[in-house]
């Protein structure tokens, strides 16, 4: 499964990632975009590449597990 990161220190709320996500991941509050439908996202990369200042991230959360456990 997915986990959709969001860096809310560049996001700076354009709705670029709403409206570019087919699965409908995103919305927009209070002028920032949060990802709240992670279990919708297909991985197609479209939030990353059209995000213009590199706020998203994608992983698997299995991933973010063995990094926490073996460090990297």
């Amino acid at each position: 499964m997915p986990r959709v990161i969001v860096d809310q220190s560049r996001c700076i709320g354009c709705g670029t990632c709403y409206k570019v996500c087919p699965s409908g991941v995103f919305v927009i509050k209070r002028g920032k975009s949060y990802p709240v439908n992670e279990d919708k996202c297909v991985m197609c990369r479209a939030c990353i590449t059209h995000c213009p200042t590199g706020a998203i991230t994608i992983a698997h959360r299995e991933e973010e597990h063995l990094k926490r456990l073996y460090g990297g």
